[in-house]
């Protein structure tokens, strides 16, 4: 599905929305009174209210909510109202006409997607960054969705690629065993037992004398566990491991089409962390891109071995930001739940100015502690650290310490742990792949670069 069926500059004979105030009903007729009296229409957060013409057509649409929450408002209705075009007064907020789109996604590679569309009537120069926002949570959205069979290192290399030809970006892949020529041991070690050879994806973009940017995501396209196996409930949903992935690659698509002023570097390890003889195995030693020795604890801590070899890439080219979003932890979800990514950074200005993006996003993230205490966790007896911490505390910190171990101190850094999934269906979220961080990242990097 695509998010410009959901937009246009003008139509012939557009209904009108109106969000709801109680001087409204002042203005109505007694007959108009009725009619919404009918409907039980109060008012209220998503309520939605019709008048009709004399021929019986949609004249005005009431919905309820408050006009300073309009993004609230909207979504709570916009699956509700009759099929359409609509032009909405007051103008909505640019949240808003984002959140319009978004409340209406399906996903529809393999069942058609039946519902019609409400088409909303945007002014022209509102429609193009209206648009960028939309449809990179839109394919955010529909690489998670796709299942690994469709969308394995490969396929999400081609996606990288198409959207690059796009856009006038350049990619380069490091495939297979050029992955140890180019030293990158760990997206090798991971990826090596799957039948698609694992890879390193890099997109670059913009001119070279720009700010750099870099943005890291986990690109575990399934997850098994390796030999340290997941049970099958937890293995149900492992087409998401490559969240992370679809969050940079969304943003990058973003950050390209607003033509943002910066030099733009995208890695994206890619990988099937697979069965064979070939696995990788728990006691096993890496030696890592940047030298440590890292003790193999659980194969199912792969997303931190894969991210640090690309982070510490990404730090030789000394960025001014270094974002990294991953699917990393259960333990995050049980800290922040499913739908607040958790954020944790070495740079005080930073985690402000995300936490502010966030709330004009409308995309919670909240930050959590870099504790050092706990570095202990990741001690080895025969190694510089291990990979996963044997305790059951602390899951995600102690993995955020992991990462931390391959970001250059003197780089600014935020690692978004996210769930990347919407377990059920809520107003503006249905059920399945989600965008988490990304409009907080990018609304950040826009107001810092734009």
């Amino acid at each position: 599905m695509q998010a410009d069926v959901f937009y246009k500059t003008s139509v012939e004979k557009p209904c009108r929305l109106t969000l709801w105030t109680p001087s409204h009903g002042s203005a109505l007729s007694r007959a108009e009174q009725n009619c919404l009296s009918a409907q039980q229409f109060k008012g209220d957060v998503g309520e939605v209210g019709v008048l009709f013409d004399q021929d019986g057509a949609v004249r005005t649409v009431y919905v309820g909510g408050d006009a300073h929450a309009d993004a609230l408002a909207i979504k709570s209705a916009v699956c509700r109202i009759p099929v359409g075009a609509y032009v909405v007064e007051p103008a909505l907020s640019h949240q808003a006409m984002v959140v319009w789109s978004l409340a209406q996604y399906g996903f529809d590679r393999y069942k058609p997607h039946l519902a019609e569309p409400r088409v909303l009537v945007v002014a022209q120069p509102d429609l193009a960054p209206v648009l960028a926002e939309s449809s990179a949570v839109f394919l955010v959205r529909d690489l998670i969705n796709t299942p690994a069979n469709d969308m394995g290192p490969d396929a999400l290399a081609d996606v990288m690629v198409s959207i690059a030809q796009v856009h006038g970006a350049d990619v380069t892949q490091y495939v297979g065993d050029a992955l140890l020529l180019h030293r990158f041991p760990a997206i090798h070690a991971v990826g090596r037992a799957a039948a698609v050879a694992p890879r390193l994806i890099s997109l670059t973009w913009g001119d070279e004398q720009h700010p750099k940017v870099t943005l890291v995501g986990k690109g575990v396209c399934f997850d098994s566990g390796g030999l340290d196996i997941k049970p099958s409930s937890g293995m149900r949903l492992m087409k998401k491991d490559m969240g992370g992935a679809a969050q940079v690659i969304g943003l990058a698509q973003w950050l390209m089409a607003e033509r943002l002023p910066i030099r733009l570097h995208v890695l994206v390890p890619a990988v099937e962390n697979a069965i064979s003889a070939d696995s990788y195995r728990p006691g096993d030693v890496l030696t890592m891109r940047n030298g440590l020795n890292v003790e193999i604890d659980n194969t199912d801590a792969e997303g931190r071995l894969i991210l640090a070899d690309a982070l510490v890439k990404a730090c030789e080219e000394h960025p001014e930001v270094l974002l990294d979003f991953a699917t990393l932890t259960g333990a995050a979800r049980v800290a922040v739940g499913t739908e607040i990514s958790a954020l944790f950074t070495n740079d005080d200005d930073l985690a402000q100015a995300l936490t502010d993006a966030s709330r004009l996003a409308g995309d919670p993230v909240w930050r959590m502690p870099l504790f050092e205490g706990y570095n202990d966790m990741l001690n080895s007896s025969v190694a510089d650290m291990v990979n996963s911490s044997g305790s059951s505390y602390a899951g995600a910190i102690t993995a955020a310490l992991f990462l931390k171990r391959f970001v250059n101190p003197l780089v600014s850094w935020a690692h978004f742990d996210i769930m990347a999934w919407n377990i059920s269906s809520k107003p503006g979220k249905p059920e399945g792949g989600e965008a988490m961080g990304m409009q907080t990242a990018g609304r950040y990097l826009m107001s810092r670069y734009g």
